[in-house]
């Protein structure tokens, strides 16, 4: 595309969801504005930009508002189709790798941050067994895979991948000694996700685990006082 581009990002720095947009951006090699929003005070830009949910991320381009990470991707990987393909070309992988990418956010995701606010309470074994089957669901897809995308990063490892690290911090900040996913009964999760991290642009896309742990614990802070 010859003209000149204008890609923003609304946003906050700890979100796994924006994260995820931040990752399709650079693996792309699409140069953008991030812009950061405080969700206590919404900016026009937001309230204008997405007036059905008002939440980020926002993705702007040209002056045009997409909102929804897993709609966003899918728009990012469609424009800018020249490299790192996010989703495959045939169409029933296609199908398939967007079945998973909603299961990550509908299923897994969902169990796992249901059961860290369940840890200690009563419903916290069953929360954290039911959590631990969707990843046992999801390990079995690794099976013979480098990535979920294969040998190379696609969507569900975007989609998955951007909550890794915010899982590590949860686990540390709420204090247990059972790891959401536990290396030892997630071999080829663990493995995938040392293998994410080796990645270049992974790396730069990481918040400091300091930061992400600070905001983390405030926020558990805030719960308690309301």
């Amino acid at each position: 595309m010859g003209e000149v581009e204008e890609v923003k990002l609304l946003m906050t720095g700890l979100s796994p969801f924006a994260g995820r947009i931040i990752w399709a951006l650079k693996l792309k090699g699409v140069e953008f504005e991030s812009v950061e929003e405080d969700l206590t005070n919404k900016s026009d830009l937001l309230l204008q930009s997405n007036p059905v949910h008002q939440k980020i991320p926002v993705l702007i381009h040209n002056g045009k508002p997409v909102s929804e990470s897993l709609v966003i991707m899918e728009y990012i990987d469609e424009v800018w189709n020249q490299t790192c393909p996010l989703l495959p070309a045939d169409p029933h992988q296609r199908a398939l790798t967007r079945f998973w990418a909603k299961f990550v956010d509908e299923k897994a995701f969902a169990s796992m941050w249901s059961a860290l606010q369940m840890r200690g309470k009563e419903g916290g074994e069953a929360a954290l067994e039911e959590a631990h089957e969707n990843l046992r669901i999801l390990e079995k897809e690794l099976e013979g895979k480098k990535f979920f995308g294969g040998e190379s990063i696609g969507l569900v490892d975007v989609t998955f991948g951007s909550f890794a690290k915010l899982l590590d911090v949860l686990d540390e900040v709420m204090g247990s000694d059972k790891k959401m996913i536990d290396e030892d009964k997630f071999p080829l999760m663990g493995k995938w996700k040392e293998q994410l991290s080796e990645l270049a642009v992974v790396k730069s896309c990481l918040p400091p685990a300091d930061k992400l742990a600070a905001a983390v614990q405030a926020r558990r802070n805030e719960s308690a006082a309301a």
